[in-house]
């Protein structure tokens, strides 16, 4: 038997922009997608800390340094420029794999950048 556990977490990311009129997604700078271990097309949750609102999407690579984080499409009413999120990815595995599994959990700081 598998069960999802937590894979990956950007805790307290700010969001950038809001692109109503785009095919959907969020749109993460690179340098964040690379240290919280998420590729382009996974699946990830938002949950935005200031209204509550929970959804899924994938994400799309974003310029490499810029601190984006666009959520795109209809998921943009969901948020504001400002708002704060967290982006969890979740992976499914055998429990006791799930056991040893440690998650990538990354806290930038407020522009959106690594802290190292």
């Amino acid at each position: 038997m598998n069960i999802e556990v937590l894979k990956s977490k950007i805790h307290r990311v700010k969001i950038t922009q809001a692109e109503l009129h785009y095919v959907g997604s969020i749109t993460i700078d690179e340098d964040l997608m690379d240290a919280a271990n998420f590729i382009e097309g996974e699946k990830v949750q938002i949950v935005n800390v200031n209204n509550g609102e929970r959804l899924e999407t994938y994400v799309i690579r974003g310029e490499r340094g810029s601190g984006m984080v666009c959520m795109n499409g209809p998921a943009a009413r969901k948020v504001q420029v400002g708002d704060i999120v967290i982006i969890i990815s979740y992976a499914s595995m055998p429990i006791e794999e799930a056991k040893q599994f440690q998650p990538t959990i990354i806290f930038p700081d407020q522009n959106n950048r690594l802290i190292y």
